[in-house]
């Protein structure tokens, strides 16, 4: 499994705890059946677009992409509005999940 996989299954797995959220209870509110959580959760089937995005609207997280040189600029504007963007989270130069900081 990539790094660029790994990191976003944390921080998939990390915002539904953030939540509460069992995997059956993000399985309710998701439709993505509570079985293949689990197997992505745990690097154990490759994780479909369709259910990232899924995931991801429960989770109240935004899914973007951007060119790599456009990076900093938006690391920059994500560290004004919410304080310092911890490393660790980075899913990669050019994709990462944010928290959706609009409800």
């Amino acid at each position: 499994m990539s790094y660029v996989t790994e990191q976003i299954l944390e921080s998939l797995r990390e915002a539904r705890v953030r939540k509460g959220f069992s995997q059956r209870a993000l399985s309710a509110r998701s439709g993505v059946p509570q079985s293949h959580i689990s197997k992505i959760e745990s690097g154990g089937v490759d994780l479909r677009m369709s259910s990232l995005i899924a995931l991801a609207r429960v989770l109240d997280l935004e899914l973007f992409v951007a060119p790599k040189k456009s990076i900093p600029a938006i690391k920059s504007i994500i560290h004004s509005s919410q304080g310092s963007i911890d490393e660790g989270e980075a899913m990669s130069p050019a994709y990462r999940l944010e928290e959706d900081d609009d409800d």
